[in-house]
């Protein structure tokens, strides 16, 4: 692991295509409270699939949390918020009722078993990349790539604003 311990961004993915999806999210940024500050959620968007078996359209959202926790603590926070909301890990790809990736965390670059930082599919999938671009467009990688570009390379991918949720209910 490099980049600084303490008080760091961590940008999490927000995913659900099963159930009530909006209250699963609204579950989790209430969720993301108990692991650090929520400073930013972006708008809801509609998604397709990416790959996996075939299923219903996702509701993805981007959250910033500050939080001094490690990844690996932020990451087994994630995990427990997604078992509070019925999530089962039956297949690779498959339909959740909510889904939580860790995408950055600072300037920290980790590869553990179970975890990478930065998400090592993120730049490839547009349901990331624009709603994290949305509420942050300066959005670097640690080694001060920034994000923004990738964003070209997956035009063609089905994604939709569809609204601002009020994240508060």
């Amino acid at each position: 692991m490099t980049g600084a311990a303490g008080p760091a961004e961590a940008v999490i993915g927000l995913g659900s295509n099963l159930g009530r999806r909006l209250a699963h999210l609204r579950a989790a940024v209430a969720g993301l409270r108990r692991l650090g500050r929520v400073v930013a959620v972006s708008a809801l968007y509609e998604t397709a699939p990416v790959g996996g078996p075939p299923q219903g359209p996702y509701l993805n959202a981007v959250a910033v949390l500050a939080t001094d926790r490690s990844s690996r603590e932020v990451l087994d926070g994630l995990l427990e918020i997604e078992r509070s909301q019925g999530r089962r890990r039956a297949g690779r790809w498959g339909p959740r009722t909510l889904d939580l990736d860790l995408l950055l965390h600072g300037d920290r670059v980790v590869s553990e078993p179970g975890l990478e930082v930065p998400h090592p599919l993120m730049a490839g999938r547009r349901f990331v990349l624009e709603p994290l671009l949305e509420v942050r467009p300066d959005a670097t990688l640690p080694d001060g790539t920034p994000v923004a570009p990738f964003l070209a390379e997956v035009a063609g991918q089905e994604v939709r604003r569809i609204r601002e949720p009020d994240w508060a209910q």
